[in-house]
């Protein structure tokens, strides 16, 4: 049995959202519906990159599921729905031709929505860089932001006018460095140049896709930063820089590039003598406008030590904590969540709404006897909730909070193994079963 909730719609302020997340690739099937090839077709597709090789083609089949999923958040007592929209699906080969078929898919989702009375928060682009455009360099190509620009603008033709509210990006730092240093996610490289270039050009298609929205009248307008909570590992000075740097690179190089127009000397302590011909100019030109929100990921902490063996930049390696873990690894750390949001109000943003636009868990969850009890999650959720309010009372300007997922879903690199949703998805059957979390939050948002 789950614990009685401790906190109730009642415990936040007046008009706080609550709502939901997913990510197009990870749910809809992307083998559906004239969508074209995305770089994860391709990294899924080489042995070693994915478990068992799995991709979203079915994915939970949302393209042709999404009533019955929305019919599940509005039964939930959830005010919104954070989705995004699949650049591939709309131009199969990123340029060009437009899929007519993709954005009628959009168009039905979103009257879908607005149906339910759940308020549709929309992400352009949540990592699914289309196969053509990925051959050109992807996301290490200096035109990377004309395409994305483009791109935004036929998207925002279709259902722009009805978003609640539109991220440009989620996760710049899983889409530039996990992906392009680190090499975890797809394109799967670990090249310090080209990592260098994609730290540079995602903010750089960031702040295009804001040029050209603001263009069009569009005024609720953000972007989604993920945070990771750097610990040194011991009291030395050599793990104390190693936090620091690590601190730089996630948590900082990407807000102080929007809020301040500058990147962290730090950071570029490695990427500074790789960086594209120009970028000075970009950051002021480009990059460092005005938000009207910024969206907060957080999940877990990370200890950092000083590497004795490195031979090169960050000199650093992760050291295992002592906290409980989720099924991804990842400590469980709610006053993170805490530190983040009164960190971006008090150092970057000001009085600036800020959402919690993902935190959740993954879990070992089991189906048993119809239901899937999920204490750990329940936990979990609470504890987050509670480091929210906390920030409040700090000070900070949250205006709501998106689970992080309303289902089970690919979870990218670790296919269909890690299991995050409220509601369980059996993969064979594609049926849904809501989870005790599920039932927890539809009774803590329960409207009076």
């Amino acid at each position: 049995m789950t614990q009685s909730p401790k906190l109730t719609r009642a415990d936040f302020p007046e008009g706080f959202t609550f709502g939901a997340a997913t990510a197009a690739y990870q749910i809809e099937g992307h083998g559906f519906g004239g969508a074209g090839p995305t770089h994860w077709d391709t990294f899924a597709a080489t042995p070693g990159n994915v478990i068992r090789s799995e991709d979203g083609a079915r994915a939970c089949d949302h393209y042709h599921r999404y009533a019955d999923d929305f019919d599940l958040l509005k039964a939930g007592n959830f005010d919104a729905y954070r989705f995004s929209t699949s650049w591939a699906r709309v131009l199969p080969e990123g340029r060009g031709q437009v899929n007519q078929e993709g954005l009628d898919y959009y168009d039905r989702l979103t009257d879908a929505l607005l149906e339910r009375g759940l308020k549709p928060y929309q992400t352009l682009y949540h990592w699914e860089m289309p196969a053509a455009l990925s051959d050109l360099g992807g996301w290490t190509n200096p035109d990377v932001h004309n395409w994305f620009g483009d791109y935004v603008e036929i998207i925002d033709d279709r259902i722009g006018d009805r978003m609640e509210a539109i991220a440009t990006i989620n996760e710049p730092w899983c889409v530039a460095y996990l992906s392009h240093f680190l090499g975890i996610h797809a394109p799967g490289t670990r090249d310090i140049r080209a990592a260098s270039r994609a730290m540079h050009h995602i903010l750089k298609a960031h702040g295009e896709a804001m040029t050209r929205l603001r263009a069009r009248g569009r005024d609720n307008l953000g972007i989604v930063l993920n945070f990771d909570y750097a610990v040194p590992a011991t009291e030395s000075d050599e793990d104390a820089r190693a936090a620091t740097t690590a601190d730089a690179v996630f948590n900082r190089w990407f807000i102080e590039a929007i809020t301040k127009g500058t990147y962290p000397a730090e950071a570029l302590e490695g990427f500074g003598a790789h960086m594209p011909h120009g970028w000075e100019d970009d950051l002021k030109t480009h990059i460092h406008q005005p938000l009207d929100w910024l969206g907060v990921n957080y999940y877990t902490r990370n200890h950092h030590a000083h590497d004795p063996a490195a031979t090169a930049w960050p000199f650093a390696k992760g050291v295992k904590g002592h906290l409980a873990t989720t099924q991804m690894g990842w400590e469980i750390f709610p006053e993170g969540l805490r530190h983040f949001i009164t960190r971006m109000a008090k150092e970057y943003v000001g009085d600036l709404p800020i959402y919690v636009t993902e935190n959740g868990m993954a879990w070992d969850d089991r189906k048993i006897n119809g239901t899937v009890n999920d204490p750990e999650r329940c936990d979990f959720i609470q504890g987050h909730m509670a480091a929210m309010t906390q920030s409040i009372a700090d000070g900070a300007n949250l205006k709501g909070f998106f689970y992080w997922s309303l289902m089970d879903n690919y979870e990218w690199a670790e296919g269909y193994e890690k299991r995050f949703g409220i509601v369980h998805v059996d993969f064979d059957t594609l049926q849904r079963t809501p989870k005790a979390s599920y039932h927890m939050l539809k009774d803590i948002l329960a409207k009076g």
